[in-house]
């Protein structure tokens, strides 16, 4: 899991004004309270308490603060205690009562949220999806939890191999003797790479469907993948020229081992509102062959290193990933999920905001992150 990067924490829907309690969310093994405040801003905190490890979200929200449940401890959106009860009114509040506060931003009908504490220049944008905007696409939405690691869910979306024979609707199930992967090609792109490459599907099971986009029988169609970030996909698959069908997968890892999906999936025709509930099964169907596969994966969490897996050509896009995941750990992004396990049931941690670089003080310490070299090590330590 990696800091410095926007997580989507819930649907902009998930979170209104007027509610009583903050929306407990967890991120990468971490809670956040979150609530949208007079102004309509939504707001994201740490979820625990500076003064003994209350849960925010589990308080009240007073104006547009969260009170705590345990003492009454409040704080504003940006992390400032304003009100400390049991010190009576008007009392100064010492700084070091502070948690940490994070970015937020709503795009796409989605609660953006940046963990991390890269100051504003410097963080990576959110993924652009272009054509979200034009009156011409219609996107569906599909929310999904697996219990995997989130990058063997990256890693799928961008395998071109497993097509054939995890999903009826993309392939043949291995039948044909000549079945083959066509070569691609590697194409790096800011923050993230991907490929295009051809693939033999089989006629849409929907009439409507194949009709729509002119097929007739069996076709080669051309199919895009690729990541952005650690955590969000892109994928793009062209089944006539007329008829585009591209997804766009936001994964927020909960923890380690379980992953938290949000899929917005657009399509070029049949763009009536009455074709949802059709490319919703279709995409879910397709979802559930995914999971199927990915939640038995041993071991639960990606190899340190390629040389505990057989790569074979058709994996050329998995391994640029893996390149892209090094480089991140190189930067001192990656939380050291060892570090943090043996300290669960005794120290509280939290995900560094940017306010950590400006002040100092703070009661929780920041997650420990992996120091650079720590894919080199941890590679050395598989070895041994």
């Amino acid at each position: 899991m990696f800091i410095n990067f926007w997580y989507v924490a819930a649907q902009s829907g998930e979170i209104t004004f007027g509610a009583e309690r903050p929306v407990k969310v967890r991120m990468l093994g971490h809670n956040f309270a979150l609530w949208r405040d007079k102004s309509g801003q939504v707001r994201c905190i740490s979820d625990t308490c500076s003064h003994r490890g209350g849960a925010l979200a589990d308080g009240r929200i007073r104006g547009d603060c969260v009170e705590c449940p345990y003492h009454g401890w409040t704080f504003s959106g940006d992390g400032q205690c304003v009100r400390l009860p049991s010190l009576g009114p008007n009392a100064k509040i010492p700084d070091r009562t502070q948690v940490d506060a994070y970015p937020v931003q709503e795009k796409y009908g989605l609660v953006h949220v940046f963990l991390g504490d890269l100051p504003e220049a410097e963080r990576p944008p959110i993924i652009d999806i272009p054509e979200y905007d034009n009156p011409a696409w219609r996107f569906i939405r599909l929310g999904l939890t697996w219990n995997v690691d989130y990058k063997r869910a990256i890693e799928n979306t961008m395998d071109p191999g497993h097509n054939e024979f995890t999903h009826p609707t993309h392939g043949f199930l291995g039948v044909k003797p000549d079945y083959y992967v066509r070569d691609y090609e590697v194409e790096d792109r800011p923050w993230g790479t991907g490929s295009w490459h051809h693939m033999d599907t089989p006629t849409l099971a929907q009439r409507d469907m194949n009709q729509a986009a002119g097929r007739t029988g069996d076709k080669v169609v051309q199919n895009g993948a690729g990541h952005f970030g650690p955590h969000c996909t892109w994928t793009h698959i062209h089944p006539s020229d007329q008829a585009h069908m591209h997804g766009y997968a936001f994964h927020t890892p909960v923890d380690e081992v379980t992953d938290r999906i949000c899929v917005l999936f657009g399509r070029s025709f049949l763009a009536d509102a009455k074709y949802d509930q059709t490319f919703e099964a279709r995409a879910a169907f397709i979802a559930e062959q995914d999971r199927y596969v990915l939640e038995p994966l041993h071991p639960k969490l990606t190899p340190h290193q390629n040389t505990h897996e057989f790569f074979v050509p058709a994996d050329k896009t998995i391994a640029r990933y893996r390149d892209y995941i090094r480089q991140w750990e190189e930067r001192g992004w990656r939380i050291d999920i060892t570090r943090l396990r043996a300290d669960r049931d005794t120290v509280v941690h939290a995900i560094p905001s940017p306010a950590r670089r400006e002040r100092k003080g703070w009661v929780l310490p920041a997650v420990p992150l992996l120091a650079a070299g720590g894919a080199a090590a941890a590679a050395k330590k598989d070895r041994a």
